[in-house]
């Protein structure tokens, strides 16, 4: 067939696509107008078939979808356009969570992608932390026991040889809970452009999910017993002692600007800043002294704050401290009927989107960090 009788019938397919969408959007009068534009497109491919496929049948058939092969599928104006629907399936009934193929609506898995870079650009911790992503709701993880080993005892010739001892094993558990947040968005913004209501949404989204996400880890981590942090000797005696050979090789420092201020001001019995900038990675800091060089990631004080002038100085390997199980199932619904407080969806002409997440945080190891505070003014 004819490149342009293709295009045609790719336009006509579109049309009627616009068609249903302004039906179940209930814009009866639009969904008219388009009704009639899209007679009108029929209409130019009866004519133009005759011309350019004489060898046709010249009748109208039913158009069919032809896309390029390998051409990639437009998740983000897909999104938009389950926006503007309310996430509703096509039979026009609400999507519920799970897969689409349950009748459910998930973010497209490259705008779940542009939600995660959005929450490294504002200092999630959801990266240093040991994520696992889990299908039930609850569950358990088996880990050893550390204990320290003695060794096989001397026996004599024709003696008896002693039992020795058995590793012992226990466990940790997660139990999923749910977190959720709604978002009014205007009409207005619903009629504009695919990029504006995906990047409204998907900001305001991403940037729930990486706050809730900070305040459970950062939960779980306060619940270890603090250690005062008076100078770099103490950072020190942290990593080579306290965390010592098991994790000193992968540890971090973790504080926030007021930490970032203090460790700034460090210097040596040269004058020399021990904070340096990491040669192969130069937006990386680095706290070097003598033999030490550990890495030093900055959470803002907004997320990480400075409590009656003790400052968080959190230092470890968090991958073995933390571990967070992420259902990995966000649903969002959507109602233009709903009232939430002084909100009327109805009588504002506004679209309520509620979004919901579910996740559990638990202490892995409460031995791979050490939880310091350093006193402002001292």
């Amino acid at each position: 067939m004819n490149k342009e009788l293709l295009e045609l019938l790719n336009s006509i397919n579109e049309q009627k696509e616009t068609v249903r969408n302004l039906v179940e959007e209930g814009k009866l009068d639009e969904a008219k107008d388009a009704k009639a534009e899209l007679e009108k497109m029929q209409n130019k491919f009866d004519l133009l078939k005759d011309i350019l496929d004489p060898e046709g049948d010249g009748k109208v058939k039913e158009p069919v979808n032809v896309e390029p092969v390998n051409e990639p599928k437009d998740a983000v104006a897909d999104f938009a356009n389950a926006a503007r629907r309310g996430f509703k399936n096509a039979a026009g009934d609400p999507m519920v969570e799970g897969t689409p193929a349950d009748g459910g609506y998930t973010v497209p898995e490259d705008i779940q992608t542009r939600i995660n870079t959005y929450r490294e650009a504002k200092a999630s911790l959801i990266t240093l932390v040991d994520v696992e992503r889990v299908t039930t709701n609850k569950g358990q993880r088996t880990f050893k026991k550390r204990a320290q080993q003695t060794g096989f005892s001397k026996v004599a010739e024709g003696g008896k040889i002693g039992a020795g001892s058995t590793p012992q094993f226990e466990r940790i558990s997660y139990e999923i809970e749910k977190y959720a947040g709604y978002f009014p968005v205007t009409s207005e913004l619903l009629a504009d452009s695919d990029a504006n209501i995906t990047n409204v949404l998907i900001q305001w989204i991403g940037d729930e999910s990486r706050v809730t996400r900070n305040k459970m880890i950062l939960g779980v981590l306060d619940t270890k017993d603090k250690t005062a942090i008076a100078s770099v000797d103490d950072i020190k005696k942290a990593l080579n002692v306290t965390l010592g050979q098991a994790f000193k090789p992968t540890s971090s420092i973790i504080t926030n600007d007021d930490g970032l201020q203090w460790l700034d001001t460090l210097k040596d019995a040269d004058g020399d800043y021990l904070l340096q900038p990491n040669p192969v990675k130069p937006l990386e800091m680095r706290l070097c002294a003598g033999a030490t060089s550990v890495p030093v990631f900055v959470v803002p004080n907004a997320d990480l704050p400075t409590a009656t002038n003790k400052v968080p100085m959190i230092i470890g390997d968090l991958k073995e401290a933390v571990k967070f199980f992420d259902r990995n199932q966000m649903s969002i619904l959507s109602s233009n009927i709903a009232s939430i407080g002084e909100l009327n969806a109805y009588e504002m002409d506004l679209t309520l989107f509620r979004a919901i997440e579910r996740e559990d945080c638990v202490m892995k190891d409460e031995q791979a960090f050490v939880y310091g505070q350093v006193t402002l003014g001292e």
